[in-house]
Protein backbone atom coordinates (compact mmCIF):
# COMPACT_ATOMS: atom_id res chain seq x y z
CA UNK A 1 0.00 0.00 0.00
CA UNK A 2 2.65 2.16 0.37
CA UNK A 3 3.87 2.18 -3.12
CA UNK A 4 0.02 3.14 -3.52
CA UNK A 5 0.31 6.23 -1.64
CA UNK A 6 3.72 7.22 -3.09
CA UNK A 7 2.13 6.69 -6.55
CA UNK A 8 -0.83 9.40 -5.13
CA UNK A 9 1.60 11.64 -3.78
CA UNK A 10 3.48 11.65 -7.26
CA UNK A 11 0.36 12.80 -9.25
CA UNK A 12 -0.90 15.45 -6.30
CA UNK A 13 3.01 17.30 -6.99
CA UNK A 14 2.75 16.91 -10.73
CA UNK A 15 -0.78 18.31 -10.63
CA UNK A 16 0.56 21.10 -8.32
CA UNK A 17 4.06 21.84 -10.77
CA UNK A 18 1.51 22.16 -13.31
CA UNK A 19 -0.38 24.82 -11.60
CA UNK A 20 2.90 26.80 -10.92
CA UNK A 21 3.43 27.03 -14.72
CA UNK A 22 -0.12 28.24 -15.53
CA UNK A 23 0.63 30.57 -12.69
CA UNK A 24 3.86 32.15 -14.42
CA UNK A 25 2.69 31.95 -17.96
CA UNK A 26 -0.61 32.33 -17.42
CA UNK A 27 -2.30 34.75 -20.40
CA UNK A 28 -5.07 36.21 -17.75
CA UNK A 29 -5.86 36.61 -14.44
CA UNK A 30 -8.46 33.79 -14.11
CA UNK A 31 -5.93 31.23 -15.05
CA UNK A 32 -3.52 32.85 -12.21
CA UNK A 33 -6.93 32.18 -10.13
CA UNK A 34 -8.03 28.91 -11.32
CA UNK A 35 -3.93 27.57 -10.74
CA UNK A 36 -4.54 29.11 -7.39
CA UNK A 37 -7.51 27.10 -7.00
CA UNK A 38 -5.52 23.94 -8.33
CA UNK A 39 -2.89 24.73 -4.99
CA UNK A 40 -5.86 24.42 -2.66
CA UNK A 41 -7.09 21.65 -3.90
CA UNK A 42 -4.03 19.62 -4.22
CA UNK A 43 -3.27 20.92 -0.79
CA UNK A 44 -5.98 19.91 0.61
CA UNK A 45 -5.49 16.25 -0.81
CA UNK A 46 -2.04 16.09 0.49
CA UNK A 47 -2.55 16.92 4.17
CA UNK A 48 -5.90 14.16 4.08
CA UNK A 49 -3.24 11.91 2.83
CA UNK A 50 -0.70 12.48 5.43
CA UNK A 51 -3.24 12.48 8.06
CA UNK A 52 -4.15 9.14 6.75
CA UNK A 53 -0.68 7.72 6.71
CA UNK A 54 0.39 8.97 10.10
CA UNK A 55 -2.98 8.90 11.92
CA UNK A 56 -2.81 12.78 13.29
CA UNK A 57 -6.29 13.60 13.63
CA UNK A 58 -5.44 17.51 13.75
CA UNK A 59 -4.44 17.45 10.21
CA UNK A 60 -7.98 16.52 9.50
CA UNK A 61 -8.59 19.65 10.77
CA UNK A 62 -6.23 21.74 8.94
CA UNK A 63 -7.10 21.03 5.68
CA UNK A 64 -10.89 22.29 6.53
CA UNK A 65 -9.32 25.49 7.16
CA UNK A 66 -7.35 25.23 4.19
CA UNK A 67 -10.64 24.09 2.00
CA UNK A 68 -12.51 26.75 3.64
CA UNK A 69 -9.94 29.72 3.11
CA UNK A 70 -9.63 28.53 -0.91
CA UNK A 71 -13.47 28.73 -1.56
CA UNK A 72 -13.37 32.22 0.29
CA UNK A 73 -10.09 33.32 -1.76
CA UNK A 74 -12.08 32.13 -5.09
CA UNK A 75 -15.73 34.04 -4.05
CA UNK A 76 -13.35 37.56 -3.38
CA UNK A 77 -11.92 37.23 -6.69
CA UNK A 78 -14.95 36.85 -8.50
CA UNK A 79 -17.06 39.42 -6.84
CA UNK A 80 -13.85 41.46 -7.52
CA UNK A 81 -13.91 40.61 -11.23
CA UNK A 82 -17.27 41.33 -11.84
CA UNK A 83 -17.24 44.89 -10.98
Amino acid sequence: MTGFYALVVICLLATVVAGLVRVIGGPTRVDRMLAAQLFGTSGVALILLIAHIEEVEGLVDVALVLSLLTVLAAVAFVRRAWE
